[in-house]
């Protein structure tokens, strides 16, 4: 029913509420979104239909900055306006200045009015009628918003100036000694003050996508293909393919991610981990789009492009992440949804109080106190409150490596009280390596570990490839594994050389001096598993994670922010305690099954508390997903990161405490910009409807509620934009 809304996701029509029909003819080049209201998806540029502002691209391009038309748009609109309105300023003032009032009263009060009628029209008319053509548009579709107000406000003052220039003897003698007031310098004075409104707002929102638009300049514009002869072509990044060799000069940028197929070198992937040293890259090391190679060349091979590559999802993240809107968004909704019609009956009472007790020219006075008050609500600077924080803290985020699913996330961040983290790959590097090899009488070390590595190749864990790993140090080569399964959070069994082995957990009974070795292993902090070959216990295998360098400062960050922390782990409860009580955390949940986690979970939220959970692997995601707050780790599987709704690109704990930090520093700030509003329209609307007239004597004009109006609004801006200096990191 509803022509030109588009959405790329089912769902309800934003105007007439009907479900959305796919249509297969169509297919989208660009989306437009309204920052404020999110769920409006359009195939072309315009205006929102709730709140009229200007809609943006959904998809940031590098080119958005230097695209921006509607910025152009009201900035030539602005200078026109502003151009025209200053010599009407003069004719309307001019009386009160030495030498021009003279040469102004020989002109006579008919000829000011109609050359301020002239000038102001294309003023008020043309440079402000985007304002008429969005006030009506929320008339017709009932969504009324800050363009209602302005373009009623703006429109009365005008239209009565051209009335009372062409028609003055409708007007009672009595106003001015038979001539009429003349607002025409009002009009376009809020005309010119609302355009410069929009100007710096737009501005400032072109500045919130700072963060993508750098994130954007760190791909490269061409990449370097090998062919099969051996002869090599620059491409556009656009035309890299699943599967293509390229090479990496010195100081090239890495264009897809991939992995190296020939030479050395290092990379520096600050960008990701934020870390200034360079990470040795050699055959079969992971490299990734944008980060920068260093002095030796590379041969890689493209293994994901365009939109799958880490820097795109990284950038489509933070994108969607600012278009989302916060539960305190509902409080400015709620408000607004009953604060302009409020303030259109509060400027009817405004216009019938003064005529009927105002002093003379009552009507005039009248119609001024009614126009204030309708340009002095402009509910701008409270639409603006919310999105604004939020867009700048999740782009700050992105420069920190704190990427935001959604602003939700960011919310609720604020309120965590207590964190629980896994341990292996969030604690500790999630690199183990092997450490022991212990077996039972008649079975050989190197057999047992031939038998588990065999298994153990079939699985994705991290343990498992310290065990492999373990095996090809030892020279002991993995053998064929039929009927492998694996029991998240009791190990892997299969059949290898006819016998059933199974790694990790045991319900057999365990040999004394095996269990004796196990229980020391344990208190040293190794993670113990027992092979069993034919449901007989054949020996252990004990690894070890060393725990990441910046684990502990960040632990101690966390305290410090009045944050208990809860470990939760799969390994035996001496081996966690062991890392627990290095650690300084609170509380350790060993032995713990994935369902076992999210019922953990589950139990501290019954408790009251506040539950943030941090993992990085696929075990993970149900507590992840049950917790307030996820929390993925950069480093761990595609899995965590979609059940979380905050990922820690560098995958430390110390991107965690930048993010608390960044959430508190921007609900503290989404806070105080619907102070500035609100207080601001308490006081400023009695002022402009003259309560304050018979005490002190207080009026306000109609150009000063336009200045005080663009004022709100440049606060909230200006507060806004300070989160991108907020002092988050650890």
């Amino acid at each position: 029913m509803c022509d030109g809304v588009v959405s790329d996701e089912p769902g309800a029509c934003p105007k007439c509420g009907m479900a959305l029909e796919r249509n297969p003819a169509y297919v989208a080049t660009k989306m437009y979104t309204c920052p404020m209201h999110p769920e409006i998806r359009e195939d072309h540029p315009g205006a929102c239909p709730f709140c009229g502002m200007a809609l943006e691209p959904v998809a940031a391009s590098a080119a958005q900055e230097d695209d921006n038309a509607e910025l152009r748009d009201m900035t030539r609109r602005f200078w026109f306006g502003l151009a025209l309105t200053i010599p009407v300023l003069v004719l309307s003032m001019g009386m009160v200045v030495p030498g021009l009032g003279g040469f102004l009263q020989s002109l006579g009060h008919g000829t000011i009015a109609w050359a301020q009628l002239v000038l102001s029209t294309p003023v008020v008319l043309g440079a402000g009628w985007p304002f008429f053509v969005r006030g009506g548009r929320s008339l017709i579709t009932r969504h009324l918003n800050m363009f209602t107000l302005i373009s009623l406000g703006t429109g009365a003052a005008y239209l009565y100036s051209v009335v009372a220039t062409i028609f003055p003897f409708v007007f009672p003698v009595s106003m001015n000694g038979g001539m009429p007031e003349l607002y025409f310098e009002s009009a376009a004075v809020i005309t010119v003050l609302v355009l410069l409104g929009q100007v710096l707002e737009l501005k400032a929102r072109a500045a919130t996508g700072k963060a993508i638009q750098a994130l954007l300049g760190l791909a490269p514009k061409t990449a370097r293909r090998v062919n099969d002869d051996g002869s090599e072509v620059d491409i556009p990044l656009e035309e890299v393919h699943v599967g293509d060799r390229l090479r990496l000069r010195p100081g090239e940028k890495v264009p897809v991610d991939g992995s190296v197929l020939e030479g050395q070198s290092a990379v520096d992937e600050a960008m990701l981990t934020g870390e200034p040293i360079p990470v040795a890259k050699e055959k079969g090391s992971a490299v990734t789009g944008g980060t920068i190679n260093g002095t030796g060349t590379l041969v890689m091979k493209a293994e994901k492009v365009g939109n799958d590559t880490v820097l795109a999802r990284i950038v489509q993240m933070v994108g969607a992440a600012q278009r989302s809107r916060a539960p305190v968004q509902r409080v400015a909704d709620t408000v607004a949804g009953y604060f302009v019609p409020a303030v259109m009956a509060c400027a009817v009472l405004t216009f019938i109080a003064w005529v009927w007790l105002g002093p003379e020219p009552r009507f005039s006075h009248a119609l001024v106190s009614a126009v204030a008050v309708l340009i002095i609500a402009c509910p701008c600077a409270l639409g603006l409150a919310t999105p604004m924080s939020i867009m700048v803290g999740v782009g700050r985020g992105a420069q920190l490596g704190v990427l935001v699913k959604d602003a939700e996330a960011l919310e609720r961040l604020e309120k965590i009280d207590t964190v629980a983290i896994d341990k292996t790959g969030t604690l500790t590097e999630g690199k183990p390596t092997l450490t022991h090899v212990a077996t039972s009488p008649g079975m050989a070390e190197n057999d047992l570990l031939r038998l588990a590595a065999s298994v153990e190749s079939s699985s994705e864990h991290p343990l498992a490839a310290a065990i492999v790993v373990g095996a090809h140090l030892r020279n002991i080569k993995p053998v064929a594994v039929e009927g492998f399964a694996s029991i998240t959070g009791q190990g892997v069994s299969g059949r290898v050389e006819g016998r059933q082995v199974t790694v990790g957990r045991t319900d057999a009974s365990v040999p004394e001096a095996l269990a004796t070795q196990a229980a020391v292993l344990r208190k040293e902090g190794h993670m113990v598993f027992f092979v069993s070959v034919d449901g007989t216990v054949a020996g252990l295998l004990a690894v070890t994670d060393p725990i990441k360098s910046t684990t502990p400062t960040a632990i101690a960050a966390l305290h410090g922010l009045g944050i208990k922390i809860v470990m939760l782990t799969g390994d035996h409860a001496e081996t966690a305690q062991r890392v627990a009580d290095k650690l300084g955390i609170d509380q350790v949940e060993a032995g713990v099954t994935p369902e076992k986690k999210r019922d953990v979970i589950l139990k501290l939220k019954e408790s009251g508390a506040q539950v943030a959970m941090a993992g990085d692997g696929v075990n993970d995601s149900p507590a992840l997903a049950a917790a307030d707050v996820g929390i993925a780790m950069g480093t761990g599987t595609d899995v965590a990161m979609e059940s979380a709704g905050v990922t820690l690109v560098k995958g430390d704990l110390g991107g965690l405490v930048r993010a608390i930090k960044l959430s508190r520093a921007t609900m503290k700030n989404i806070w105080l910009n619907l102070f500035f509003a609100f207080i601001y329209n308490g006081v400023g609307i009695p002022v402009a409807a003259g309560v304050f007239y018979p005490i002190f004597g207080w009026t306000l004009s109609p150009m000063f509620a336009s200045a005080a109006m663009a004022l709100s609004s440049v606060s909230v801006i200006a507060n806004s934009l300070r989160l991108r200096h907020a002092a988050v990191e650890t």
